[in-house]
Formats: C-alpha cells, structure tokens, sequence
C-alpha cells in the first residue's frame, strides 16, 4: 500500500535526497576543515557590520523598551508620539556608552597614577636599602658578620629595573599604537554596525513582519511557524539575560563599594565601578576588577591589598553561587544549576565570550525541549486515551 501512494513515494525520495545530501556535505566539510574554516571567516569579515548591528541592536533594545513605555506615556499629540521612539534610541545608546565611557575615564587615570607611584616606591625603596646597607653596624646585630659579606649591586639592580621598566613601557606604547591602530581599522565597521543598528531598532515592527511574511512564504508551514518560535524564544531570553546580567553586575558593583567602605579600603567607589561593570562577563569578569583593584591599593598598603583581595574572593563565591544563579536564572526561568552548567561548558568551548553566550542559549535551549516535551507527553497522552483498551 505505501508504494502505491504517489505522495508517500514522494516524500519518502525527498527525504532520502536530503539524508544523503547532507551526508555528502559533511564528509567534504570534514575533509576540507581548512578550507571550511577560511570560507567562514571571510563571510563573518564580510558580513561583519551587520553582524555588529544585530548585536547592538539586541544590547540597545532592552533599555530602549523600558525608555519607551515611560516616555511621555500620556502623550495625545502625534507630534509627541513619533519623538517617542527617536528619543528612546538616543537615550539608550547613551547611557550603554556612557556607562562605559564613564568607567573608563574614571579607572584610566587612576590606573596610571598608581602605576607611576607604584615604579617610583619602588626605586625609592632600593635606594633606602643600599643607604641602609653602607650605614649599618652590622657587628651590632645578630648574625652581622654573615650579611655584611653579602653583596648586592643596589645601584646596578636600580639601574637595571629603570631599563627594565623603560623598555616595558616602550612595548606597552608599541602595544598601545598597534591597538589603536586595529581600532582605527574596526571604527568604520561599528560606525556601520551602529547605523544599522539604529535602522533596525527605528523600523523593528516593519521588519518582524516582512521577515515573518517571507518565512510563511517561501518555508512549508510548520516549518516556517517552528523557526518563528524559536526565534521569538531567543529574542525574549536575551532580553531577559541583559536585564538579569546588568541587574547582577550593579548589585556586586554595590556590594563591594559599600564592603570595601566598611572595610576602610581606599578607590572604593572607582574599583567598585569597575567590578560591577566587568561582571557583565559572567563569572571571571569580577576578576578583572579584582586584579587591578589590588593594583591599586598596593600603592597604599599591602596588607590592605590583601584585605581587599579576601574580601573580593568572598564575594566572588556569594556572588557565583547565590546571587547569579538565582538573579539570571530567575529572568530566565533557568534553575541554577543549568546556569552554572551553561558557564562552564561556555567557557570550555569558546572562553569568556562561550561564558557570556552560553547561559542565553543553554536558556533557549531548555525552554524548547521543555516545551516540545509537554507536547509531547500531550500527544502521547491523547494516543493513549484514543486506542481501545484490551480486554482480556
């Protein structure tokens, strides 16, 4: 009987088409990885700007959501109305660039007066030691004849560290020039990337549907209607992870003000600034933060610096283990544990940037099999009820 359904025959050829199709591929794809590699760069190079505006558009379109439901949300004239959206795209990628704009000139200037501190204690220190070293009585102190036979070059150790610290800074120039110039080179693509970015986010409805219009059109239905939902799953759960990763990061960026206050350690609001911002990476962004706070606060005390280091530490395990999980799962209704699954596996694969994507899609991904399990189960039940119980 099946043979003789013409549309049966047909199916079943397609899928027979496809099966091997796609077999082909992937043995040509596994016996070319380099050329695969090389093609997938290039296209990702090419279609670098878009890819850009997408992202910024994902990252501009949560705070620009809540700007525009509490812009002149009583507003009757339509002059008024069409302001709305315009001036929520402007507030929203001022305050992301601001934050960060903010931070950065905040930290760098403090960062580079402590390092030039830190260089110059240093150097005073050696010279204390060596006047220390010609002007000690060494037979007055226990073991004296034994240190006074041990020579140290202070002026030569000096003079090495100031050609060590110089040469250090020629290569952090070099670096700093060669960085700016890959910037330089990438500034055109973001530029590009902002201003489609801003399309899309002006004309967002407009695009949804002649997207969803294309998809009806051109895909068989149920396929077309599982990619829109699974498109409208992402987009819900990346907006909730924003929202829970920037509420994550003001809470620890508070924390460890108001701790590092209590404590009486000194920077508390800038290091508390950029550790509340680099928490934005999951996990190890903290420990950005961390490391140049101790920076800092070397120049001051050391055994403040070690203080603040426990206390970062502590925080750091309340943080991942508390606050995180339960702060990002619960925008995303992802339990903890799947959270704490989705940074590690993240970071194995595809280091800070997996750590950061991979608790959005691990999120999307357990709400699709969620679902389609419930529907399943559904479908199995109703079988169930439909098939006439055997009697014995």
């Amino acid at each position: 009987m099946f043979f003789r359904d013409k549309h049966k025959r047909d199916l079943l050829g397609k899928w027979l088409i496809g099966v091997v199709a796609v077999c082909i591929l992937f043995y040509l794809a596994m016996g070319n990885l380099d050329i695969l590699g090389k093609s997938v760069l290039w296209v990702v190079n090419l279609l670098l700007p878009l890819i850009l505006g997408a992202f910024f558009a994902l990252v501009f379109n949560v705070p620009m959501g809540f700007i525009e439901r509490h812009l002149f949300p009583h507003a009757k004239r339509e002059r008024v109305k069409r302001l709305r959206r315009p001036l929520a795209i402007l507030l929203s990628i001022l305050l992301v660039f601001g934050i960060f704009v903010g931070v950065a000139f905040l930290v760098i200037p403090q960062l580079a007066g402590a390092i030039k501190l830190l260089s110059t204690q240093v150097l005073e220190s050696i010279d204390h030691l060596s006047q220390l070293e010609s002007e000690a009585f060494w037979a007055s102190i226990p073991f004296g004849d034994t240190i006074s036979r041990i020579e140290i070059d202070w002026v030569a150790m000096q003079s090495k560290l100031e050609t060590w610290a110089l040469s250090t800074g020629s290569n952090l120039m070099d670096g700093a020039i060669n960085a700016a110039g890959s910037f330089a080179g990438t500034t055109v693509d973001a530029f590009i990337g902002l201003v489609f970015a801003i399309y899309i986010l002006a004309n967002k409805e407009t695009l949804k549907r002649q997207g969803s219009r294309l998809i009806h059109a051109w895909l068989p239905q149920r396929a077309g209607g599982g990619l829109l939902h699974v498109a409208t799953v992402c987009s819900r759960i990346f907006r909730s992870f924003v929202a829970g990763q920037v509420t994550e990061a003001f809470i620890l960026g508070f924390l460890c003000f108001i701790g590092m206050l209590l404590l009486g350690l000194p920077y508390a609001a800038m290091i508390g600034a950029l550790v509340g911002v680099s928490a934005l990476i999951p996990i190890v962004g903290a420990f950005i933060g961390m490391f140049v706070g101790i920076f800092m606060i070397l120049t001051v005390s050391p055994l403040k610096a070690l203080i603040f280091a426990i206390f970062l530490l502590v925080l750091q395990q309340v943080e991942g283990n508390l606050i995180y999980p339960k702060v990002v799962g619960s925008k995303m209704n992802l339990p903890g544990l799947w959270v704490l699954a989705a940074i590690t596996i993240g970071g194995e694969l595809a280091g800070p940037i997996g750590m950061l994507l991979g608790v959005p899609a691990f999120s999307a991904l357990y709400t699709l099999l969620k679902e389609a399990t419930a529907n399943r189960e559904a479908a199995l039940a109703a079988k169930s009820e439909d098939t006439p119980e055997e009697t014995a």
